[in-house]
């Protein structure tokens, strides 16, 4: 690694934060069960604490995404969400409203055949933009869980037309500046269609909201097989990329730490992101989130693994040498094309990485010296009582 491609891996660095996720601090499990671990989060000041922890250890999480009705209490001022955050050196990022959790959606939410329950999810969410606007959030994000289980069960085009209106409702009532992100996940938990299926269908639905929507993209909410990278391109092409939820999955769900089954995979998608900066000369307004919730490892360092391998995979696409792959590309020289890739990709970014974090001051190893602080056992005890002071027993939702 040349001087020059280690101050353009550094600069890069110093631009790359990633957005932690207050529900991945709290308790959960599976649909069959749920694991609980004594240092697990199960307040909203036990979430910001554990998200400030991360942040202190890597100087690269200074955000995080909040679900609404999990993260701020009826009638409370939001303000005093916001100053909890500063409390731990955060701040709240993305607004998360929940249009899937109340009995009211079990056919869905501006989906629903119902409409008072098109009417409750589009007035908890206008409520969320307000939130949003309190606590100087620049991010909606929205992701439903609607869909059906059987054919004939409801109109496909009616609930595509009706999520289409309350898309533009809702992007129409954001204050300038916000950004409407739409997700979508190709199955689960409806079992004969949902209604945001793919990227395709987000993106629509963007552009028939307005100039301030682009679609999110969830590493793990693809079939087996699905070419991220193309998919990435394709938006950034259209400018209507607008972030990712960071995470990983063998099989459907996608809960795993980013890299963790295939890091080649996330090295492309950040290539081709590199490549579209490298072409453009534009450094694309991109929002990195994580969306993970552990059910076996620690909470706090299934998040650090995912910073790090975030960071490592991000340093190596930064390596790509652009003129040798474009020449390469002119002469249809498929071998030193794929190379170009694969050198970057072996190459061991990990002391550049370390030397950000030196510059930074915080530790070259984060899990090593979160596990040497002592954390999670103080966390543990103060949790333990005070859940016991409240009366409550280890569990609940997300929140």
């Amino acid at each position: 690694m040349t001087p020059t491609q280690e101050q353009q891996v550094l600069k890069a660095l110093d631009g790359f934060m990633i957005e932690l996720p207050s529900w991945g601090f709290a308790d959960t499990g599976t649909r069959f069960g749920k694991f609980y671990q004594p240092a697990a989060a199960s307040t909203l000041e036990e979430k910001l604490a554990d998200a400030g922890e991360v942040h202190r250890l890597t100087a690269a999480c200074p955000s995080v995404a909040v679900h609404v009705l999990w993260d701020f209490k009826e009638g409370e001022d939001p303000n005093t969400t916001a100053a909890l955050a500063a409390k731990y050196g955060v701040r709240i990022g993305a607004i998360n409203p929940n249009v899937f959790q109340d009995q009211a959606y079990k056919l869905g939410s501006f989906c629903s055949p119902d409409p008072a329950a098109r009417k409750m999810a589009l007035d908890h969410t206008l409520d969320s933009i307000e939130i949003g606007k309190a606590v100087g959030s620049t991010l909606l994000s929205m992701w439903l869980a609607d869909g059906t289980n059987y054919p004939g069960q409801d109109n496909i085009v009616r609930r595509k037309r009706d999520l289409e209106a309350a898309f533009k409702t809702i992007h129409d009532a954001m204050p300038a500046g916000m950004t409407l992100l739409i997700e979508y996940k190709p199955f689960e938990p409806a079992f004969y269609h949902t209604d945001i299926a793919d990227w395709g269908m987000a993106y629509v639905l963007a552009k028939h909201s307005g100039p301030n929507a682009r679609v999110l993209v969830d590493t793990g909410h693809h079939l087996p097989g699905t070419n991220v990278e193309h998919i990435v391109g394709y938006l950034l092409d259209e400018n209507m990329l607008g972030g990712f939820h960071f995470n990983d999955k063998k099989y459907a769900d996608d809960d795993l730490e980013l890299g963790s089954i295939d890091p080649y995979a996330v090295f492309r998608i950040f290539n081709v992101i590199a490549q579209h900066e490298f072409d453009t000369g534009v450094k694309p307004s991109i929002a990195y989130m994580v969306d993970q919730s552990h059910n076996l490892k620690p909470k706090i360092e299934a998040m650090l693994q995912t910073v790090d391998a975030a960071q490592i995979l991000f340093a190596k696409a930064q390596l790509v040498d652009r003129k040798k792959l474009a020449e390469a590309q002119a002469k249809g020289d498929i071998v030193r094309a794929e190379s170009c890739l694969v050198d970057a990709y072996q190459t061991d970014v990990r002391p550049i990485v370390a030397e950000w974090r030196k510059s930074k001051g915080v530790p070259v190893d984060p899990i090593q010296a979160h596990r040497e602080s002592g954390y999670v056992e103080r966390a543990a005890a103060e949790r333990t009582a005070a859940r016991a002071a409240r009366g409550e027993k280890q569990g609940g939702s997300y929140a």
